[in-house]
């Protein structure tokens, strides 16, 4: 059983910085494509960012410039460094990863975490 555990996030004043934290256990082979997304109150998920498995990034253009996603494949986890934050980035945050379980297979699934809570206050 594949598993995503969230963590770092909480309230910060507007301006300030935070970084999420989201790693991997179970049975893995090998983790693709791993992201982040939010959800606003009273909107639908979005993406913040992305990261391949060898290190490509992307970025939503709300994000980009003050956002930074990077992962740690030895333990298995993505993070996102987030700076200047404004009271618009206040969401619930999930992260996901595509991810394949045997050697002997290509196929992969995609799992995600249970979502941690940022609040920016002005």
């Amino acid at each position: 059983q594949v598993q995503l555990v969230e963590s770092g996030g909480g309230l910060v004043q507007a301006g300030g910085s935070l970084r999420l934290s989201c790693a991997a256990s179970g049975s893995i082979a090998s983790i693709n494509a791993m992201g982040w997304y939010r959800q606003p109150p009273g909107k639908q998920r979005e993406l913040v960012a992305t990261i391949t498995s060898g290190g490509r990034t992307n970025y939503a253009d709300s994000v980009k410039g003050r956002f930074s996603i990077s992962r740690d494949n030895a333990k298995k986890t993505v993070y996102l460094q987030m700076n200047s934050l404004k009271p618009e980035d206040t969401a619930v945050y999930y992260c996901n990863g595509d991810i394949r379980l045997s050697w002997l297979s290509r196929s992969t699934s995609v799992y995600w975490g249970q979502g941690t809570q940022v609040t920016v206050s002005s």
